[in-house]
């Protein structure tokens, strides 16, 4: 075996991407768990799972930097995975009536902005053009974990924390209206970008 396919291996088997493939793994267990709504049990096992696949966010990226083991497998995945479970518990929370009325349109913001940044960076990453994240799109990010946070336990939380379910839903929208106010700074970004290419072509 070459040296570069155990490099290849070693790099794709780090610690920080495995902690990326366990978050996307979770994806399906906390959709699972959550086509049981009406049971407490389930309830705060997905919101477990989901806890852990949160704290794998943070841990990840860390380790890849502090333990320099940053890979293009890694970069690639990582926001997939949150993005991957973000959508997926959305729509599990709007099946189960936890998202309802006009709080969907809450949810539909953050999905739709996070669509929008998917094909931005993906553009932005043909023109080698990186886009820093700000303080305010961590501050989303923060708001729309524990948002999602509280609605998944839903009624098994308020019955432990006095309208837990509520908390949630003004966390969302917290992490809608910074949503789109993040999502206005990408797309200004993207515009800015494009048109600049479109220049050097002309």
């Amino acid at each position: 075996m070459s040296q570069i396919s155990v490099t290849r291996r070693s790099t794709a088997l780090s610690l920080p991407n495995i902690l990326t493939y366990a978050r996307l793994l979770a994806v399906p267990a906390v959709a699972a768990c959550l086509f049981w709504p009406h049971e407490f049990a389930m309830r705060w096992l997905a919101l477990g799972i989901y806890a852990l696949a949160a704290v794998t966010d943070y841990l990840d990226g860390y380790l890849a930097r502090a333990w320099s083991q940053q890979s293009a497998i890694g970069r690639m995945l990582d926001p997939i995975a949150d993005k991957v479970l973000v959508s997926a518990t959305l729509l599990m929370l709007a099946a189960s009536g936890d998202i309802r009325s006009w709080s969907l349109w809450a949810a539909i913001i953050i999905l739709s902005r996070e669509i929008l940044v998917s094909g931005l960076r993906e553009f932005l990453a043909g023109l080698r053009v990186s886009v820093p994240v700000s303080t305010v799109a961590k501050w989303k990010t923060a708001a729309q974990l524990l948002a999602l946070g509280f609605l998944i336990v839903g009624p098994a939380g308020d019955a432990v924390l006095p309208w837990a379910s509520r908390i949630g839903i003004v966390l969302l929208w917290a992490a809608a209206l910074l949503t789109l106010y993040t999502g206005w700074d990408y797309m200004r970004a993207g515009v800015r970008h494009l048109i600049e290419a479109d220049r050097k072509n002309g």
